[in-house]
């Protein structure tokens, strides 16, 4: 990541929600963020608290952490409260960068899920941002003009068999970012989410044969997987006001994965691997 920015989001205000330790996607956006002059509050869920290093993000960037179970309405309401206080007004961002499956922790096949192991999935993975955009709304916590962006995948749109229910919570993600987009639009407040490649965060690596999928689309996309830091600077775009009449999208920052049919190098590897087995 470059150490000099630009100053694209000198004086706005935020709240990150997910950063968990150096390898997550949200920790390296709100590095970004600080090099770019923007202040913010982190947050995560308690127990993300515990197992993360969280305090170490907070010291470098003098954000404060402020617990936030996503689930609970009225700690969201306090969120709102507390940041509005710290700042005192609105914000100008906020990043969901939120996912959780018990059923994929639990190594649960898609037609032989826990149900209610599933409705954690979309409560904490989707459902979430309707929460926030809802409490965060109602409250005024919502600066004229602000942005917010949701991570979110391509399983959305296709198949990733491992990928399981998370492949219907971030398709719940992506409408709720439209839907809530088309409604804060009349006070300029853009809502988008952000199509990432695999990344090889903490989070990832949960998922079975991950390696096999970040291999893949490595190989698939003509530009190859961006890093998080790349994804950073993406969303630190989305964030500035450079990009005020962009809402409502669904924002592919794959490197051309989902526009690309095949590749002659995976063709070769795929010839080859068959060729090898006969």
């Amino acid at each position: 990541m470059s150490k000099e920015g630009y100053g694209l989001l000198k004086g706005k205000k935020g709240i990150i929600f997910g950063a968990l330790d150096d390898r997550s996607i949200a920790w390296r956006i709100a590095l970004a963020c600080k090099r770019e002059g923007a202040e913010f509050v982190l947050s995560n869920a308690p127990i993300a608290l515990r197992l993360g290093t969280l305090n170490a993000l907070s010291e470098e960037t003098g954000a404060p952490i402020i617990p936030c179970d996503v689930t609970s309405d009225d700690e969201i309401e306090s969120l709102v409260d507390q940041t509005k206080e710290h700042f005192g007004g609105g914000v100008d961002f906020v990043l969901h960068a939120i996912g959780m499956s018990p059923n994929i922790r639990k190594k649960k096949e898609y037609t032989d899920l826990n149900y209610k192991w599933f409705q954690q999935s979309l409560d904490i993975s989707a459902i979430s941002l309707h929460r926030i955009l809802h409490h965060i709304d109602g409250k005024g916590g919502l600066n004229d003009g602000a942005s917010v962006v949701a991570l979110s995948y391509i399983g959305a749109q296709r198949i990733f068999s491992k990928y399981s229910d998370m492949n219907d919570a971030k398709a719940l993600l992506e409408s709720i970012a439209r839907n809530y987009g088309s409604r804060l639009a009349k006070n300029g407040i853009r809502v988008n989410t952000v199509s990432q490649a695999p990344t090889k965060t903490s989070a990832g690596s949960g998922i079975k044969n991950f390696d096999g999928m970040y291999t893949f689309a490595e190989k698939l996309s003509p530009l190859g997987n961006p890093t998080a830091d790349e994804c950073a600077d993406y969303c630190v775009t989305l964030f500035s006001d450079l990009t005020r009449k962009v809402t409502m999208q669904n924002l592919y920052h794959d490197g051309g994965f989902v526009t690309s049919g095949f590749s002659e190098e995976l063709l070769d590897d795929l010839a080859h691997l068959y060729t090898e087995e006969k």
